[in-house]
């Protein structure tokens, strides 16, 4: 029996993110698993139904916009908390001890540039944690991974989905996606601020929020400029 776990949607400038854990054998699962970014939309969809399906264990775990922004926090601690919920979630929703699970061991994709330090620090938010292993690239070589990896990205989908249901064509959410840029461009000019799914942390929200300043700068003359300067005082 083993355990994988993915996140999906670390990068992006809306909504949130969400990591998934699957304990299964992995002779149960899809022969087809594979890294969810090397499939199309409704073969991972159809994967994750099967996955459910055939795991003894699987849960996704949300991290809203809300804790993603919160000073207290970081993107990396919050990645670790993510693996770490969604891990502990698969044996404790269970009612069943790590030490209770005969011969499992963990699997984790390393979300930070050092896989050692990203083991320690989810091997340290569990209690009696099993023998557990973080690799870059784990979702293209560890099927129960892989099986994480397509639930993560099919819950980040249908999250953005609901978005766009909300907001209109948000395009990925990807500050690099020109459509998501355009439509924060659009929302901060036409509001005057961010919409509730962007993070207000991200350099990209800051940069709207700028052009949005210096537009508005600029549609005053000199004269109104000047009037407005001395009524500060």
């Amino acid at each position: 029996m083993q355990v994988g776990t993915d996140e999906a949607g670390k990068g992006p400038v809306l909504g949130s993110m969400f990591a998934a854990a699957v304990r299964a054998d992995p002779s149960e699962l899809p022969a087809d698993v594979a890294d969810s970014k090397r499939l199309t939309a409704p073969r991972r969809e159809g994967l994750a139904a099967t996955i459910r399906d055939r795991a003894a264990a699987t849960s996704v775990v949300e991290i809203p916009v809300e804790r993603i922004d919160d000073p207290e926090t970081d993107m990396n601690g919050l990645t670790v908390a993510a693996h770490t919920e969604a891990l502990a979630a698969v044996v404790d929703g269970t009612e069943q001890r790590w030490d209770a699970v005969t011969g499992l061991t963990v699997y984790l994709d390393a979300a930070d540039t050092n896989a050692v330090r990203f083991e320690r620090r989810v091997r340290d938010g569990l209690d009696d944690p099993p023998a557990m292993q973080a690799e870059h690239g784990a979702d293209e070589t560890y099927p129960v991974v892989s099986a994480a990896s397509i639930l993560a990205k099919v819950e980040r989908d249908a999250h953005v989905a609901e978005l766009a249901a909300e907001y209109g064509d948000v395009g990925s959410g990807y500050p690099g996606d020109p459509t998501t840029r355009a439509f924060l461009r659009r929302f901060v000019d036409e509001h005057g601020e961010l919409p509730g799914c962007a993070r207000r942390s991200w350099q990209t929200s800051a940069d709207m929020l700028a052009e949005r300043g210096q537009s508005a700068l600029s549609e005053f003359g000199d004269e109104d400029r000047d009037q407005r300067s001395l009524s500060e005082f």
